[in-house]
């Protein structure tokens, strides 16, 4: 196909304030991953938006295989809650207790759109 760019599991986008530290979860606008490397703000940064990772999660919620994960705005923690102006990230692919502090998650490889509740 002629006008196949690449498939998509890697997205060059520009890192945001404050930049991007290598295999944290970053949404920049709609565009949710994880950084492949560190990149100063502004510079571009590879994510990943589609792979099982295991990321910082709110540590007093407990999670079952199956769960749809949620990113919190304002500080890109995980949760189980669709929270409004939360956004979905994937679904957990591996038990959490309460409390942990990270949990396993498969990201959607799609847009984090913000709930509305």
């Amino acid at each position: 196909m002629k006008n196949l760019i690449k498939l998509g599991l890697m997205v060059t986008a520009i890192a945001p304030t404050g930049g991007c530290v290598s295999g944290n979860l970053y949404r920049i606008n709609s565009l949710i991953g994880v950084a492949s490397t560190d990149a100063a703000e502004g510079a571009d940064v590879e994510l990943q938006t589609l792979g099982e990772f295991e990321l910082p999660k709110t540590s007093a919620q407990a999670w079952a295989v199956g769960n749809p994960i949620y990113a919190v705005a304002a500080t890109n923690v995980l949760t189980n809650v669709p929270g409004t102006g939360n956004y979905l990230v994937g679904v957990a692919t591996g038990i959490a207790a309460n409390p942990s502090a990270v949990g396993r998650v498969r990201l959607n490889g799609a847009l984090g759109l913000p709930v509305t509740v």
